[in-house]
């Protein structure tokens, strides 16, 4: 299990242990963060979800400049700095006790969480070979459910305890848990800064194919608030299954990915494999889907086994799903902007858990079986979708590098030759 989760020594499992050590803060911390914010500091649930959404908005748009920031300053170094500024951002929510305060920790907070992302993948990217990140990826995937599982045991001490003194000692291990991560990104060689060239205008939104790509992927990602959210709503309002399965089916996931998703990852090494590991993934998205709407109004035995099958589907459709994009994010981005480029990829997260709340609990929970059957369908078309965008996003890299060779001049293309691989 050691080996599926961490890889060899070196940078890789630098990288994941760095993130180890702050997806077990982040466990704890999703796990008491509502009650501490409602019972502790006593804003209403209402004014929680506002200014959680207002902070994840602000987080979105700050993805791409905070990865324009890595790729022109280095990646590691303002990796190092995102992850200290997110630590103080946790430790800040310790002081709110009002409305405004909370909000602007609140986007002070995403805002960093979502600039260390695209700084740590650019860093992953110039650490590690372009046939080695996917694969990475994985590993750092198992790595994630393995600490949020942990911290998610820790949160729940302290919500048994129910005490500030136990939420506090929750948010005061989070802080710290960035502090490590810090220190361990910053024993990381240092990868060379871009061109430093400033990209014209709206800069990545001017790549129009990869914005679509990261537009198609945003739809796959609706898939994100299923287990959190909608899944323990629809078994407790419209099946007839145990509540207890709302735990059964996350803790299914978790393990599966941190058993599977190293092995899942192997068979994508590039664009046409990504996009085919995304086709047939969303195939099994779709009788997942199919799987989770049966559960309505079958006895609660055949309920439970249904809802362990969509499971078993979703987590498998999560996983190929995921290995796909990883490798599009790279393989389609260009060597010197890659920080930038992630920082728009990864908005597809954010924008996912803010919207898909919202929309997923009016089309699934509301709306029943034709909600589900409409969401797999959709996921379906956007994997569809994908295969032509990647191939267009293909030649539009083509003819831009084509182009800077021409441009570049000889004696600059020795200069950047004699540099090594990437190093300082």
């Amino acid at each position: 299990m050691t080996s599926r989760l961490l890889p060899p020594a070196g940078p890789r499992r630098t990288l994941a242990l760095a993130q180890l050590s702050n997806s077990v803060g982040d466990g704890a911390y999703y796990t008491t963060s509502a009650l501490y914010f409602t019972q502790i500091v006593g804003l209403s649930p209402a004014r929680v979800g506002l200014g959680l959404t207002v902070g994840w908005a602000v987080g979105s748009l700050a993805g791409m400049p905070l990865g324009r920031l890595a790729d022109r300053r280095g990646p590691r170094g303002t990796a190092v700095l995102l992850a200290l500024a997110t630590g103080l951002a946790v430790a800040s929510f310790t002081v709110v006790r009002g409305f405004v305060p909370f909000v602007l920790v609140a986007c002070g907070y995403a805002a960093a969480q979502s600039g260390l992302a695209a700084a740590r993948q650019a860093l992953l990217a110039g650490l590690v070979s372009t046939g080695e990140r996917t694969g990475l990826l994985a590993h750092l995937q198992s790595t994630l459910n393995a600490g949020l599982a942990v911290g998610a045991g820790l949160g729940g001490l302290a919500l048994h305890a129910g005490t500030r003194t136990a939420y506090l000692a929750v948010f005061t291990l989070d802080g710290l848990s960035f502090l490590l991560c810090a220190g361990l990104l910053s024993r990381l060689p240092a990868v060379r800064a871009g061109s430093g060239r400033r990209p014209a205008g709206l800069g990545v939104l001017r790549d129009r194919p990869y914005a679509v790509l990261a537009l198609l992927n945003t739809v796959l990602l609706l898939r994100l608030p299923l287990l959190s959210l909608v899944l323990p709503l629809w078994i407790t309002r419209r099946t007839d299954a145990p509540a207890w399965m709302v735990s059964a089916l996350f803790v299914l996931n978790t393990g599966a990915v941190m058993a599977f998703q190293v092995r899942v990852a192997r068979g994508v090494t590039g664009p046409a494999t990504a996009t085919r590991a995304i086709r047939r993934a969303s195939w099994v998205m779709l009788a997942a889907c199919a799987a989770f709407a049966l559960s309505a109004g079958a006895p609660p035995w055949a309920a439970a086994g249904v809802l362990v099958l969509g499971a078993v589907l979703q987590v498998a459709a999560e996983m190929g799903q995921s290995a796909g994009s990883w490798q599009l994010s790279f393989d389609l981005a260009p060597r010197d902007r890659t920080g930038e480029y992630q920082g728009l990829f990864g908005t597809g997260v954010t924008v996912a858990r803010t919207l898909g709340p919202l929309l997923l609990t009016s089309l699934l929970v509301d709306w029943g079986t034709p909600g589900w059957l409409t969401l797999g369908v959709v996921m379906l078309a956007a994997s569809y979708a994908m295969g032509p965008a990647a191939r267009h996003a293909r030649h539009a890299q083509g003819r831009h590098e084509a182009g800077e060779r021409v441009t570049v001049p000889t004696s600059t293309r020795r200069s950047a030759r004699s540099t090594g691989p990437g190093f300082r």
